[in-house]
């Protein structure tokens, strides 16, 4: 049944607007914004985690990984989105280019950061999961960040729904009235942003998990994936989905999730096995 809209908080009360600041000639939104603080921050984060003992790479590998990982998951994204999502936009290839208009697939960016990485690590000789396992640590930012753009966005709003903190989205009519809804974008906000990096920070600062090839790397699969599949069941499928499989009775982004939480599980089972000896530039004792 349709929610109820009355007595719950409409979004336009909540003074929010895509719009950063309207610089006249150029408007900066806060999706942009997203974008940049959740690289430039993971870069910041990232390079605290290289100061410790027994790092995969060195500051120079940081700054081209950045380069490449932006370039991976800009380019990953928007393939994955028009994949996925919008394949007749593989009949307008100048449209697909636009990625103004919006449309960008998180699965695609994942697949495109990987390829990115291993990239890098193969012309620079890197150990691929061990640097997989630093970067997760940091990724969880950038999702965190791009949800909040989302709800800030007023898009990619939940089912309807009666619960106190539903939010009546503008635009979403259904049955002649706008439904009060869930604000899903918070919920994976703290789902698949917040509460994975904390997780992974404890684990990586307060264990010894970082030297087990391949663990964070798959706890942040497994986690998100698993996160991922449980929201979208608050979340209103896509549009042009209607009336078919992908929102009667999986949602996609439920389906991309099922390989996700199946590689991540695998890579945390046999991360033990893979556990390596630190040795340390100077001196003799092991680090782990």
């Amino acid at each position: 049944m349709i929610a109820a809209a009355a007595g719950h908080i409409r979004f336009e009360e909540l003074g929010l607007d895509p719009v950063a600041y309207d610089f006249g000639f150029f408007t900066l939104k806060w999706y942009s914004l997203a974008y940049i603080f959740g690289i430039v921050g993971g870069w910041w984060y990232l390079l605290k985690l290289i100061d410790q003992p027994g790092a995969p790479m060195a500051r120079r590998h940081v700054d081209d990984l950045v380069f490449y990982a932006t370039l991976g998951i800009i380019l990953g994204g928007r393939i994955g989105y028009v994949l996925f999502y919008q394949p007749k936009l593989l009949t307008q290839p100048l449209a697909a280019l636009r990625l103004w208009d919006g449309g960008m697939s998180f699965h695609g960016g994942l697949v495109g950061l990987m390829l990115a990485i291993a990239y890098l690590c193969r012309r620079e000789d890197l150990r691929l999961l061990r640097v997989l396992d630093y970067v997760g640590c940091v990724a969880s930012i950038g999702q965190f960040l791009g949800r909040l753009a989302n709800f800030t966005n007023g898009e990619l709003w939940g089912k309807p729904s009666d619960v106190p903190w539903a939010i009546v989205f503008p635009n979403t009519v259904a049955f002649g009235a706008d439904p009060a809804r869930h604000p899903s974008q918070l919920y994976e906000a703290i789902g698949e942003g917040l509460i994975p990096f904390l997780i992974m920070a404890w684990l990586f600062w307060r264990t010894d998990a970082r030297y087990k090839p391949g663990f964070l790397t798959g706890f942040g699969l497994a986690f998100f994936g698993t996160a991922r599949f449980f929201i979208e069941f608050f979340r209103e499928p896509d549009q042009q989905f209607e009336g078919t499989f992908f929102a009667n009775v999986l949602h996609m982004g439920q389906l991309l999730c099922l390989p996700m939480i199946a590689i991540g599980a695998y890579l945390m089972w046999t991360a033990k096995r893979r556990r390596q000896r630190v040795e340390p530039i100077a001196g003799t004792q092991s680090i782990a």
